[in-house]
């Protein structure tokens, strides 16, 4: 069932690992069907060594219910559904707690695009979310925190895939793309531009972001209807 969504997802969950992005079991990739409404992700607290496609879980988009799958699903699970509820773009979503990226979420604060490295992946800095209140984290705490990531994107008034990251406050970061290989190169992009602007603020604590003309070019080359950047 789904065979080839599970394969791509289980690939996604071993990229993370191989990129250096997961200690433990500190993360998880998922994938969407979207004709199907199917999501799929990595089961709960397993070993990625000892991951396989039939491991991987499925669950529907719509109703949130187990489809596939013998394991209990990620406890992050529902957040990457209220993403990919949220944002129809959309097709994969990496979790990870990357020791760069997630200590900009510890600080509760936004990852400043500080140079080029950053505008070519992501169009601005990278939001870090409110803090959710005690009721939220009391209740359907994975749900709200997907709700406070779908708040600190939207407040840029931006499309999800022009700024495809966001930092979960005192938590970790999220990172998506349209297909789950997107999402990875995006999770591997964060951890690399979060290293180096904490580099970059300890050389020079007064730095400042980046001139808007100066990212929107380095963006623009990559993404959107103008880039050239590759090959055609």
């Amino acid at each position: 069932m789904h065979d080839e969504l599970r394969a791509r997802v289980l690939a996604g969950n071993l990229a993370i690992v191989d990129a250096g992005l997961v200690t433990l079991t500190f993360g998880n990739a998922s994938g969407a069907d979207r004709a199907a409404g199917v999501m799929a992700i990595k089961p709960s607290g397993v070993s990625y060594r000892e991951l396989d496609a039939d491991a991987i879980v499925l669950i529907d988009l719509e109703t949130g219910e187990v489809l596939a799958g013998d394991l209990r699903p990620s406890s992050d699970a529902p957040t990457h559904v209220v993403l990919y509820r949220r944002f129809a773009d959309l097709g994969g979503i990496v979790h990870t707690h990357s020791p760069f990226a997630t200590a900009w979420a510890q600080a509760g604060r936004d990852l400043p695009c500080l140079g080029t490295t950053h505008a070519d992946h992501f169009g601005g800095s990278i939001p870090v979310t409110r803090a959710l209140t005690p009721d939220e984290i009391r209740g359907a705490y994975e749900e709200r925190t997907g709700d406070a990531i779908v708040e600190a994107i939207e407040a840029r008034g931006g499309e999800p895939l022009d700024l495809p990251a966001a930092l979960v406050a005192q938590h970790g970061p999220f990172a998506w793309g349209g297909d789950v290989e997107a999402a990875v190169e995006n999770a591997v992009a964060l951890e690399a531009v979060a290293s180096l602007a904490h580099r970059t603020l300890a050389l020079r604590p007064g730095s400042t972001e980046i001139d808007s003309a100066l990212r929107e070019r380095h963006f623009t080359r990559k993404h959107g209807p103008g880039r050239y950047y590759g090959q055609p």
